[in-house]
């Protein structure tokens, strides 16, 4: 099997594979945006949907615009930033992060979201440390 993209940022060849979910990534910064929610191990080698490449616990992103795709360089910024790293070391924060990746209606959870202070903070800042 030759080499495989990073399933994080979807655009380097991927040099690892997580321990828990086996999904390849490329960095340190594509291991830690992926251990931002919980994985799963998949059940085993043989199941069909982990031999198909689908994981359990995998969402497909479905993007209207590729400009909105965070790029490579905006990630480090992010997991470079020790103020967003503070802000998130708030429970309420993580949980409410928690809820909206895990929703079925994402869109509709992450909008809801934005009407906590604390939420909207945390958007303003990702948003400054990825510049314009």
């Amino acid at each position: 099997m030759g080499p495989r993209q990073c399933r994080v940022c979807n655009e380097a060849q991927s040099k690892y594979k997580c321990p828990s979910c086996l999904v390849p990534y490329c960095s340190l910064a594509c291991f830690k945006r992926h251990k931002e929610a919980p994985c799963i191990k998949p059940v085993s080698p043989d199941h069909s949907e982990a031999a198909s490449g689908e994981l359990h616990g995998y969402r497909p992103l479905n993007i209207d615009d590729p400009n909105d795709v965070v790029q490579q360089g905006q990630l480090e910024s992010l997991a470079s930033s020790s103020e967003i790293r503070d802000v998130l070391k708030d429970e309420s924060l993580q949980k409410l992060i928690s809820k909206i990746d895990g929703s079925g209606d994402p869109d509709s959870d992450l909008e809801k979201a934005m009407e906590v202070e604390a939420f909207h903070l945390f958007a303003d800042k990702i948003l400054s440390a990825i510049g314009p």
